[in-house]
């Protein structure tokens, strides 16, 4: 069984049992998390389409991890000028853990 959910503007595919890594939300490490806006849900008998969500459907989780993604260099430069800018990035994540997808 798989589901669909939407959080940090992305779509993430998502199995119970397995670790995702998503944009950063709020909570500590070990804390549950609630996933409301679900869009697909698949077993091995039917397909749920949501319209734009599948009604009172959950996928339950718990906070694994707040970690930092890898650096990401940003490098700017304007040919003739004598310009260049040089800067760094690192986005914050979160690992979550699935436990449950409710129907």
């Amino acid at each position: 069984m798989y589901a669909v959910i939407r959080t940090g503007g992305q779509q993430t595919t998502v199995r119970e049992g397995e670790t995702i890594e998503i944009q950063k939300i709020p909570g500590e490490v070990g804390e549950e998390v609630v996933f409301d806006d679900v869009l697909i849900i698949r077993d091995e008998k039917a397909t749920i389409i949501g319209r734009p969500r599948v009604e009172k459907a959950q996928v339950l989780g718990k906070i694994v991890s707040q970690h930092r993604g890898p650096k990401i260099r940003v490098y700017k430069f304007k040919k003739r000028k004598g310009y260049s800018r040089t800067q760094g990035h690192r986005q914050p994540h979160t690992g979550v853990l699935i436990r449950e997808i409710k129907r």
